[in-house]
């Protein structure tokens, strides 16, 4: 392995890197087609160490231009199992952000990355060695990985030419925990990955309810804790269940306390109010509440422009994140749409007014057919005066009062 231009480790997490810095940044809320994907292969399939970018390289790429960005990884080993995909796949944050002067944010299709003009004059022109320090870094702590190869690509038409196939696969990983409960399992598990960014962050994943990032559930959180005991996943066993339709249990507020250092002591996982699940900075979407309709939106990291309360994503989620636990702005996986015990305490999807119609789109199978019409999109309304309209006009179950809230 040569040697590296600039510094690792994780006294490199939590680095930002502000846009006035920016060498190149890849992916992000104006590039459409960005993602990165783990792929377990057999022995014989996969040529260890081999690093390959196909595209435009660092050094070739306009200063503080933004780039498409595919990042694909073949692993190889007799004990690895195809749940350990996903988990590999967020290590990828993790180590990205070892690397000095290299941010990393987000996941799957998200992703959002960008390298500083010191690392770029200190010699870090190249995703080779990117690729060449992820491998380092796989490789030296999960010695399970036998063998491992990493490819990048900025070729924008190749990029979007692969990106359905990772959908495809990013779907059939979520597809897996939809017909399990959170009443079904005896334990949850816990991530700290993002506590660089966010100290007193504890991710809870459960059945009904997928990490925030929108890339680890119930199974791959499973998987990370057998594969890495002393990772950043963990069993949190549930105990006592204190409040049914907000989501409380006595095991995750131990958890909570003991790994926020006492500054989180509560949380509802299936509540807004009160007490919420705290948010990171990677979170895949943004639950907010909209007081002029007493109701909720939904907004994600790439949707571009302002959302129906005149902010942008970027303003929401500097507001929700940090670990704190904000009534009324949660941070979480877009999945959650999906669980029957979406927001249940808060009057579940039947509370919810807005959304992106591209989100609206790609959900419609997990919203109750005549509610879909009923939502509006940032094509229907500009502003809540607008929204308040449109949801007396299409006579929506909120604003009808035909919505339960649990005791």
């Amino acid at each position: 392995m040569s040697e590296f231009h600039v510094d690792m480790g994780p006294q490199y997490e939590g680095e930002a890197i502000r846009r006035e810095n920016v060498q190149v940044e890849f992916g992000g809320p104006k590039i459409p087609h960005k993602f990165e994907l783990v792929t377990l292969k057999g022995l014989d399939e996969v040529e260890h160490e081999k690093i390959e970018v196909i595209g435009p390289d660092i050094k070739d790429i306009e200063e503080g231009a933004s780039s498409p960005l595919a990042i694909l990884i073949d692993v190889a080993g007799e004990e690895l199992e195809k749940d350990m995909e996903p988990v590999f796949e967020r290590r990828i944050h993790m180590y990205s952000n070892y690397i000095e002067g290299f941010w990393h944010v987000a996941q799957r299709d998200d992703i959002w990355i960008r390298l500083d003009k010191a690392a770029f004059k200190k010699g870090l022109n190249s995703l080779r060695e990117i690729g060449e320090i992820l491998i380092f870094l796989f490789t030296s702590e999960l010695d399970i990985i036998e063998k491992i190869s990493v490819t990048f690509i900025t070729d924008g038409e190749k990029v979007k030419e692969l990106l359905p196939n990772a959908l495809t696969v990013y779907e059939a990983r979520d597809a897996r925990a939809r017909d399990l409960g959170d009443e079904d399992v005896d334990e949850f598990y816990g991530c700290i990955l993002c506590q660089a960014f966010a100290p007193t962050h504890i991710c809870f994943i459960t059945p009904d309810r997928m990490a925030n990032c929108g890339a680890i559930s119930w199974f791959d959180g499973r998987a990370a804790y057998k594969l890495d005991p002393e990772g950043p996943v963990f069993a949190v066993p549930k105990g006592e269940l204190l409040d049914a339709a907000r989501g409380e249990y006595a095991g995750v507020n131990a958890v909570a306390q003991e790994k926020s250092l006492g500054s989180v002591e509560e949380v509802y996982l299936y509540s807004s109010f009160g007490r919420p699940h705290t948010s990171c900075g990677c979170f895949q979407s943004i639950c907010f509440y909209i007081p002029e309709v007493d109701a909720f939106g939904i907004v994600y990291r790439d949707f571009i422009g302002e959302s129906v309360i005149g902010l942008p994503f970027s303003k929401m989620a500097g507001e929700t994140s940090g670990g704190r636990q904000v009534e009324g702005s949660c941070g979480m996986g877009l999945e959650y749409l999906r669980s029957p015990k979406f927001f249940q305490a808060d009057g579940g999807l039947r509370r919810v007014v807005w959304m992106p119609k591209d989100i609206k789109e790609r959900y419609k199978d997990a919203i109750p057919e005549d509610l879909l019409d009923k939502i509006a999109t940032e094509e229907d309304v500009k502003n809540t005066d607008e929204l308040t309209e449109f949801l007396e006009r299409v006579g929506h179950p909120w604003v009808k009062g035909e919505v339960e809230i649990p005791d």
